[in-house]
């Protein structure tokens, strides 16, 4: 679980994940306070987000950091309570909660409440008798009670009106998450909507209604079962469990025990609520298109009332010092890898700061002592270190992953021998100023995020209330001032025999317990009635906001670079570069160019090794990557404008003089094997190889790998011309930069020469699309408590014109919370945790639409769910209403949509290969607006009724029949190496 690197991919910004920081940045960055519009509020200069920070009277946190990029809103609200504030009797409690908070309230989601209620009520009661009774028959009987009053209390229901509301107000990327300390709501709004946003908020939160809670605490249950499949996840746990033997950071999980989610307590599960929902524990985020007087004012109109609670005072538990280290092992399916955890101190600690500035030291993706000494040496599949730091405590891991022939033990002594560097002191102090560079690069390139923007903010919320953001803004000047010899006294006194191993092999998981399927009838889910509430919503004006379309002639300028045509878009916002080179060939051109992209990271020059390349490139805040699909390959440069030649110069010296190394490409070769046989023990690739199987048949491009003797027979040579003719074969160059387009493009052609003709593309390898005339079903035997289950079916020849109303079909049947699939597998019935189905357009006009579908279920469903995702393929289920909600939200992600950057060039791309040289956006807005329920009615009934489907399947033989399979449809049982090709 990298949660730094991860934090990277979606551009937060600074660095070191939230951790406080010590005096040494206050002077700069210091907290002020100012007054506008009548209300104090407080801010911390020099803050490049320029954030304000209110607390209303009832002690409500407000945050508020404009940014105008386009005209929506991100919003989190956050809550001061997660897993950790669970009771010991009744884990995951906060995260059921959390599910039930789209439940909606006595206003929401309701056709009439007083009837409603008082079934509510009694079936509070039985859950309560339900809990305490421990005789089976009497359970059961109970529970029997708890199903039929359940369905009778949902006639007066309305399912998924929340996700609704948020479809009827443009809200996009509806959900929540809930940890350690915390549960975040979040939702992305039009600018316009935020006065309708924030009263359906304060409503939501005002009393929520726990409705529909048995089937909702059935997903729940596939959730859990979901995490027991993970191995990862157990290892992880297992990992915390050790690390933390007093505190609930280890001793308590966030979907809780079995156990415990088979007998909940809906007074409890309010009692919580009523403890931790209080406007002192909570916090309001917003970042995006507005004016902070005008929506502190808004703010405070719909949540200045919500009640305040008593201050919930963190816990005093404290964890004992760890004296010596453990091992631990955790077997499944998965392939074998190990993880060490050492314990971190608080939030505020020097220690957390030490510690992460010290993970990026070990582990930064190129330059780190496990980059450059482990991976780079190819001495481990992979490896890395981590720090993820939490409120009272953090957690250092390293992990890796062993080679073929390698034993957990020996990449345990790698990583530790990584530590001994450290505390010796064996490492360039010139990494810490590297680091801080391409912190301000993650910095730079985040800056216009508004998740991002929010995320951080939420963060220090939980961790300080807020207090320490002064902090967080001076992260990268106290980075500056910390020294090589600071490191390495931090390391000797924080990396002692204190850590915890966890071996994951690979064998049976043991004492695995699913969470058994309860019986239940399927719920009414009134899809097509709203409340009174819904309907007032809807009738509220909201500010008109006009779509912008791209002009390709006009927002995209062109050039040539010798023979090389240049796309370009200027950066007007700030002095980063981003280049790509885009080749017309991929994989399907030639099967060695993949293997060749991975084999320049361990290649050097004539003048430098593979390691002070990794090292010049990250020292420069410099990134290369070079990214092969199927049909098309990327070369990918970014970076800081003002190092642009360097890169450029550093690149290309090695692209065109990089030289064989035998023995990289032996380790390459015996790495390849390795995560072949590694792929075979997961689940989601194995799903994608029959995938594969059921469009292409037994050849198709998932399969079709080079074989273990060819891939032995290949030499460095091979691969090295390759990569030095790569720039030979054509392409386009798609730049988005600060220089104008005339000095771009010479100091470009300065550094790339193009050859006086372009090498001809190599023929690609064809593959045929089957067609389907009969169900059948494609199943793989894998250890495993769920089943997963897609379907897919060809579907007709692409054609411009049938896009939109593709697109608005999708948004109706498959393709959100609030969707019919959604609603009447997850929310209705009970059967999933995840699920979906779509009609997809695909990516060039020589292909067809496709159907896809997928539920994840528990073994003993999977007739039920296969019964009942066919029969909304078959007949599609006529909501008017629900069908109005999905052509207004689809309307207003357009007008709300804002393609910026080099975004703008790769949309171009992206129509001319369907033969479209415009916005084709405008065609969809147009069209949809006169668009009737007939219109997609008529794509369900000519591509996805009674059609013919192949089934793929991954589950335990030992949950599932063959009989029940062949029922499906024809029945085929696939190998893995019929699946992969090897």
């Amino acid at each position: 679980m990298n949660i730094k690197h991860s934090f990277f991919r979606i551009c937060i910004f600074f660095i070191g994940l939230g951790v406080i920081l010590p005096a040494a940045a206050q002077e700069k960055h210091s907290w002020k306070e100012a007054e506008a519009a009548g209300y104090k509020y407080r801010y911390v200069s020099n803050d490049p987000m320029n954030t304000r920070f209110y607390t209303l009277k009832n002690g409500f946190t407000v945050i508020l950091t404009e940014n105008a990029i386009e005209p929506r809103v991100t919003a989190q609200i956050a809550v001061r309570a997660g897993s950790n504030n669970d009771p010991a009797t009744h884990t995951g409690l906060a995260h059921y909660l959390e599910h039930l908070l789209f439940k909606g309230t006595d206003k929401i989601g309701t056709s009439d409440w007083v009837s409603e209620k008082a079934l509510l009520d009694q079936i509070e009661e039985r859950y309560e008798m339900y809990t305490k009774e421990t005789d089976i028959a009497k359970r059961r009987s109970i529970y029997k009670d708890i199903d039929s009053l359940s369905v009778e209390a949902s006639r007066y229901s309305i399912a998924n009106e929340y996700d609704k509301l948020m479809s009827t107000i443009g809200s996009q990327g509806t959900n929540a998450h809930t940890w350690f300390n915390e549960t975040v709501y979040k939702e992305d709004i039009p600018s316009s909507s935020i006065d309708k946003f924030l009263m359906i908020q304060a409503e939501r939160f005002r009393y929520p209604v726990f409705r529909l809670f048995h089937t909702e605490l059935e997903t729940v249950y596939e959730e859990k079962n979901i995490s027991i499949d993970n191995d990862g996840r157990r290892g992880f746990e297992v990992l915390l469990a050790e690390l933390f033997p007093k505190t609930n950071y280890g001793q308590q999980t966030t979907l809780g025990t079995v156990e415990h989610l088979k007998n909940p307590s809906l007074k409890v599960i309010r009692s919580f609520y009523d403890t931790y929902y209080v406007a002192n524990n909570m916090a309001v985020v917003l970042a995006g298109d507005f004016n902070s007087d005008d929506m502190i004012k808004k703010v405070d109109h719909y949540f200045g009332a919500f009640p305040s609670g008593t201050a919930v005072s963190d816990s005093d538990v404290l964890e004992e010092p760890i004296q010596k280290s453990a091992v631990l092992d955790v077997f499944g399916p998965s392939a074998q890898y190990m993880m060490m955890g050492y314990r971190v101190g608080k939030s505020s600690s020097r220690e957390a700061l030490l510690a992460d500035v010290t993970s990026s030291l070990l582990s930064n993706g190129k330059a780190g002592l496990i980059d450059l000494n482990l991976s780079q040496k190819q001495l481990v599949l992979g490896a890395g270190a981590n720090l993820n730091q939490q409120k009272d405590y953090g957690f250092f891991t390293l992990f890796g992953y062993p080679k073929q022939g390698q034993t957990l033990e020996e990449v345990r002594s790698l990583l530790l021998e990584q530590i001994e560097l450290l505390k010796r002191g064996e490492f360039d102090a010139s990494l810490i100023e590297a680091i801080r560079a391409n912190s301000t690069l993650s910095f730079l390139q985040g800056l216009d995020n508004n998740t991002a923007r929010t995320q951080h903010l939420v963060t220090d919320f939980i961790r300080t209330k807020s207090a320490g953001w002064d902090q967080e803004v001076g992260y990268l000047d106290a980075l500056a001032k910390i020294t090589k010899e600071e490191i390495v006294d931090f390391a000797k006194t924080f990396f002692k025999d204190n850590y915890v191993v966890v071996n994951k092999k690979q064998g049976e998981a043991g004492d695995i317990v699913k969470v058994e399927k309860p019986p239940i009838t399927s719920v009414h889910t009134n899809a097509d009635k709203q409340s009174v509430y819904l309907n007032e919503i809807a009738a509220m004006p909201s500010l008109p906001v006009e779509p912008e379309w791209l002009d390709y002639e006009r927002d995209i300028q062109q050039a040539k670079a010798g023979k090389a045509d240049v796309l370009y878009v200027q950066n007007k916002d700030n002095q980063l570069f981003r280049q790509t080179f885009l080749f017309d060939m991929g994989s399907w051109n030639d099967k060695l160019l993949p293997l060749a992209g991975n084999y320049l990271s361990y290649l050097g020059t004539g003048k430098m090794t593979a390691a002070q390349v990794q090292e010049a490139f990250y020292k420069l805040a410099s990134n290369y990557s070079i990214n092969i699909s199927s049909e098309e390959t990327r070369i990918t440069l970014t970076g800081l404008q003002e190092n642009y030649g360097e890169t450029m110069l550093l690149f290309t010296d090695l692209l065109k003089n990089c030289k064989v190394d035998e023995a990289a490409l032996d380790n390459l070769k015996n790495d390849v094997l390795q995560q072949r046989q590694n792929n075979k023990t997961n689940k989601r690739n194995i799903m994608q190889g029959l995938m594969s199987y059921a469009v292409y048949g037994a050849k198709n491009p998932f399969n079709d790998q080079l074989s273990s003797a060819e891939l032995a027979a290949i030499t460095g040579d091979e691969l090295v011309a390759l990569l030095h003719n790569l720039l030979n074969y054509e392409h386009k160059v798609i730049a988005y930069s600060p220089l104008s387009l005339k000095q771009y493009t010479a100091d470009l052609s300065a550094y790339h020469k193009s050859p006086e003709s372009y090498n001809s593309i190599p023929a690609k390898r064809q593959y045929k699309r089957l067609d389907h005339i009969e169900n059948t079903v494609l199943f793989t035997d894998y250890d495993m408590v769920q089943a997963d289950i897609s379907w897919y079916r060809k579907g007709s020849d692409y054609r411009a014109d049938k896009e939109a109303s593709v697109a608005l079909f999708n948004s109706y049947f498959g393709g959100g919370m609030g969707s019919i699939v959604f609603q009447n597998l997850r929310e209705a019935k009970g059967l999933a945790y995840t699920t979906y189905a779509t009609y997809s357009s695909p990516a060039k006009k020589e292909d067809p639409f496709a159907v896809s579908a997928f539920i994840g279920t528990q073994s003993d469903k999977i007739s039920e769910a296969v019964a009942g995702m066919n029969a909304l393929l078959n007949t599609l289920p006529r909501s008017e209403k629900a069908f109005n909600t999905a052509k207004k939200s689809f309307l207003s992600d357009i007008e709300t949509q804002r393609i910026k950057k080099d975004a703008i060039i790769f949309s171009y791309l992206q129509n001319l290969k369907k033969g479209i040289d415009y916005d084709r956006r405008k065609d969809w807005y147009s069209q949809v607006k006169t668009m009737e329920f007939a219109d997609i009615e008529k794509v369900h009934q000519t591509e996805l009724a009674n059609k013919a489907y192949t089934y793929c399947i991954v589950a335990s033989e030992k949950n599932v029949t063959d009989e029940q399979l062949g029922n499906i449809g024809k029945l085929t049982k696939l190998s893995l190496e019929e699946i992969f090709g090897y």
